[in-house]
């Protein structure tokens, strides 16, 4: 259907969402940003165009028995009105709620309206992705509440003797509206379709089936991570070597704690191998160091004598650095076994197993 030459020549590039037949040859074109009225020329009037532009404050709607008023109010740069009959108003509010919506970004760029119901001072816009609501004496302003579909876990309706409630269960919590009865079917028909359409289910049922299986599957998930066990882990080291070992405790005793009679000249030798990175390594090895450090002073003057066995206690003190080589060996790779558990789990979680 062919457009006037003045529609035309406004509207430019832009597309058009939708046209509604406002009686004569009168129509209204509604775009993404703006609602054109067309007035075709009259016995009375030439031929005009209304331009409003969407991003309006407010969206207000008076109706009389015959006529109606739609009103976009802009704040400090005033505001723009249009008068049609009563019976085109609802075929007309529909796609200017839609592009008024989409303008101050409560819904999607590409998101439709499906329908939009007014009862008294209650606006309800069920849009393809959430549920818009307002209540006030004005269609729509700033404060409005909005319900996306992905958070919404339940819909029921509980009916009254005069009007019907809608409860939305929302993040938990439930959210409950009155509808009157004559518009309950429609309502639930409506409201329905777009949230079962937006999680792809066939019904009402399925998507309650499905909001329960993802609910155990969460707590279930939940559960493992916090029963998740990773062992007591190694046993720290000890700093006494010889609580590692079955070797006799004795075997890092200082030569001070001997009683035998100095040999002159006696040198004493060990060797020890060990890890420089632990802690009980490094003290065997001092004591290690300290012993034969006081055997090559040679003891002179001191009064004291170097042990006669010293030699089985350099055997004995090489023998316990290397138990405690083999203890922190393994123990390094037990943690490096506990390590490959925690990434291999992190991973798991990841892909929701």
């Amino acid at each position: 259907m062919s457009q006037p030459e003045i529609v035309q020549s406004i509207l430019g590039e832009e597309d058009v969402v939708s046209r509604v037949h406002l009686g004569g040859e009168d129509e209204l074109f509604v775009t993404p940003t703006r609602t054109l009225v067309y007035r075709a020329e009259g016995l009375l009037s030439d031929e005009s165009v209304d331009e409003l532009p969407h991003a309006a404050e407010r969206l207000s709607v008076s109706a009389g028995r015959r006529k109606a008023k739609i009103s976009l109010d802009y704040g400090l740069d005033g505001s723009q009105t249009f008068a049609l009959s009563v019976k085109r108003l609802d075929d007309a509010l529909q796609p200017i709620v839609e592009g008024v919506l989409s303008a101050a970004g409560v819904i999607d760029d590409d998101e439709r309206v499906v329908q939009s119901f007014r009862f008294s001072e209650l606006t309800f816009a069920v849009a393809e992705c959430r549920v818009v609501r307002h209540i006030g004496s004005a269609v729509w302003d700033e404060d409005y509440e909005s319900y996306h579909y992905d958070d919404v876990t339940d819909l029921e309706f509980e009916s009254g003797s005069v009007a019907t409630t809608v409860v939305l269960t929302v993040d938990g919590r439930q959210e409950r509206f009155k509808i009157p009865n004559e518009e309950v079917r429609v309502v639930r028909e409506k409201l329905s379709k777009a949230l079962c359409a937006y999680h792809d289910v066939g019904s009402l049922e399925e998507f309650r089936l499905m909001i329960a299986e993802q609910q155990e599957a969460d707590g279930e998930a939940e559960e493992a991570r916090d029963n998740t066990d990773f062992g007591e882990g190694p046993d720290p080291l000890s700093a006494n070597p010889g609580e590692l070992s079955d070797e006799p405790a004795n075997a890092t005793r200082s030569a001070d704690d001997e009683s035998a009679e100095p040999a002159e000249g006696q040198t004493v030798e060990a060797t020890a191998t060990t890890s420089t990175s632990s802690p009980e390594a490094q003290t065997v090895e001092t004591t290690t160091k300290n012993v034969a450090d006081a055997a090559d002073l040679g003891f002179e003057g001191s009064g004291f004598e170097p042990a006669s066995d010293s030699n089985d206690d350099i055997t004995e003190l090489a023998a316990e650095v290397e138990a405690l080589r083999e203890v922190v060996e393994a123990q390094s790779e037990q943690l490096g076994y506990q390590q490959e558990l925690i990434e291999q789990l992190i991973e798991e979680l990841r892909r929701g197993r």
